[in-house]
């Protein structure tokens, strides 16, 4: 316990944010093997744990890189179908145990390279002009896996990207992989609430490691006041790629998961398009720009919130809203911002008192 207070306060909210996730963990667990949750709540664990983690990665590019990004949902795309690719092609010839860690690394892998390539030229822009062309890239993402028509038979690998006409394969013996907006059908279903967790509870680690580094430390001065960085003779380009190049392989994680948990793999703009990337947005506004914890809480709340209030029927939506209202006044209402910081100072000179 001493050792714990004597760590700084960043650290300590670090190790406080990985003890309240592994103790949801466990009470879900446990919640989960006792049979006391629907049917409906079950379905619900494993879509709450990738968004948690998309939302990570995002505050990561958002909050401590200090960058607008519109186009995670288009990394956890990539992931998605890169990883459902190789999963689906050799779900007959390897074991589970084996081919989901190679699939989990590809759509990592996939994802990190995306964020690289497009932050070559993306990170050279600042604000709302950054936000568009990371908007225009994820979706242009979808698209092109909307248009993939990818199957193979006898005579090898076919590809097109016009029609499943333009394949030239053999149907009797062949067999589709990707089908165009029809996706990737019969990928193995991998993902669990155990394997989510633990992709979360790494992605914190990882991210809240880098924060308290060197090269956090450098990442967030870049935050800051770039001109101070850069005349303090830190690489502005090396450590804004490394940050987006991080956050994406996060959100390609999430892809993984989300890949292996249903049962056909679709583009579809309700998952892959603008609204999600908004809606992962709105996790690490309302959670706190910068705040890792708070992005984790807010995703499991505001993911949850319209589900469990179905039985209201149209009125959710409704309340869904009055409590985005209430969450984004309570975060960043400059009254609100006040009484917490005067609070907290006075908790601090009590505890200094005693």
């Amino acid at each position: 316990m001493e050792r714990f207070k004597k760590l700084s306060k960043t650290k300590r909210d670090h190790w406080i944010t990985l003890f309240l996730v592994a103790a949801a963990w466990i009470i879900l667990e446990v919640m989960l093997r006792a049979g006391m949750l629907s049917n409906h709540l079950k379905g619900l664990l494993v879509p709450l744990c990738y968004y948690a983690v998309v939302a990570v990665g995002l505050n990561l590019c958002v909050g401590i890189l200090g960058e607008l990004s519109l186009g995670h949902a288009g990394f956890m795309c990539v992931g998605a179908y890169s990883s459902a690719l190789f999963s689906f092609t050799f779900k007959e010839t390897l074991p589970a145990l084996v081919r989901f860690p190679i699939a989990f690394l590809i759509g990592i892998a996939a994802a990190a390279l995306s964020g690289f390539l497009i932050g070559i030229p993306v990170l050279r822009l600042k604000g709302d002009y950054l936000a568009i062309v990371t908007l225009a890239f994820g979706e242009i993402i979808k698209n092109i896996f909307n248009a993939i028509y990818l199957g193979v038979d006898d005579a090898g690998i076919h590809f097109s990207m016009k029609d499943i006409m333009s394949l030239h394969m053999d149907m009797a013996s062949g067999k589709m992989i990707i089908n165009g907006a029809q996706g990737i059908t019969g990928t193995p279903g991998n993902s669990n609430f155990t394997v989510a967790m633990a992709v979360l509870m790494i992605s914190l680690i990882v991210v809240q490691n880098l924060i308290t580094s060197r090269d956090g430390r450098a990442v967030m001065a870049i935050r800051d006041n770039r001109i101070a960085a850069e005349s303090a003779g830190i690489d502005i380009t090396r450590y804004k790629m490394l940050a987006f190049t991080i956050s994406a392989a996060i959100a390609g994680s999430a892809g993984v998961l989300f890949a292996h948990n249903i049962s056909t793999l679709t583009a579809t703009s309700q998952y892959f398009g603008y609204n999600a990337s908004i809606m992962v947005l709105v996790y690490v506004v309302l959670g706190g720009i910068g705040n890792i914890r708070g992005s984790v809480i807010a995703a499991m709340i505001l993911y949850l919130l319209p589900e469990m209030l179905r039985f209201l029927s149209d009125y959710r939506m409704l309340i869904y809203s009055i409590v985005l209202i209430v969450m984004m006044i309570y975060n960043w209402a400059p009254k609100a911002i006040a009484f917490r910081e005067k609070h907290f100072a006075f908790r601090k000179r009590g505890k200094e008192a005693a």
